[in-house]
């Protein structure tokens, strides 16, 4: 089965999202981005990915004083980007980045704000993933390594990072019913189930 639609996937941290993005993408036979994006990005800007890896979804204060003074519109191109710090670099190149994807066709984004920088894509399909805490936590220690005793220190680091970047650069809130079209408590199903659920969706968007 394909799809017309690009679909976004936000997740709180050990919700398992990642994993039903990737099976999404795969089930549905486009192409999946998350990382891939740090690579597009250090090849268009000619920086190190490294440089990006470390600094991927975090904002900063700085490009405030830049959008109050009218320097900077995310919506209508961009000005030369000058000194702006790596972080905000980053993001208004993956923000180029995730348009052009969209224009190109179907795929499955992961974060990094995609559901708001293709707001007004009529045939986009955004996904919020989440889980309760205790979850989340054994999805970390399992899959990402996270020593047991700093688990939810971990978890909570990482979603309010996430929290922080969506706000900046969104102006909205992460995780808010209202800015997807399907929130799924990962924790309930297994991730063939999520994904089944989220094909159902758009399934039923393209009658």
């Amino acid at each position: 089965m394909g799809t017309k639609h690009i679909i976004t996937v936000a997740r709180q941290f050990g919700s398992g999202g990642r994993e039903i993005a990737q099976a999404l993408a795969k089930e549905l036979g486009i192409d999946f981005y998350d990382k891939e994006l740090i690579s597009m990005a250090a090849k268009e800007s000619g920086m190190s990915p490294e440089v990006f890896e470390k600094i991927d979804e975090q904002a900063t204060n700085s490009l405030l004083y830049s959008l109050s003074m009218g320097l900077y519109n995310f919506g209508n191109g961009f000005s030369a980007m000058g000194d702006l710090p790596v972080n905000d670099k980053l993001y208004i190149i993956q923000h180029k980045m995730i348009k052009k994807l969209a224009d190109k066709g179907p795929c499955v984004i992961l974060g990094r704000c995609a559901d708001y920088i293709l707001k007004d894509y009529d045939n986009v399909v955004s996904i919020f993933i989440n889980a309760d805490m205790e979850y989340r936590k054994a999805h970390a220690i399992k899959y990402h390594n996270v020593d047991k005793r700093r688990a939810e220190q971990v978890v909570n680091k990482a979603d309010k990072n996430r929290a922080n970047y969506y706000s900046f650069y969104s102006g909205q809130k992460w995780g808010q019913a209202q800015n997807y079209d399907l929130c799924i408590n990962s924790e309930r199903l297994t991730v063939d189930d999520a994904v089944n659920l989220i094909k159902t969706y758009v399934n039923l968007l393209e009658k």
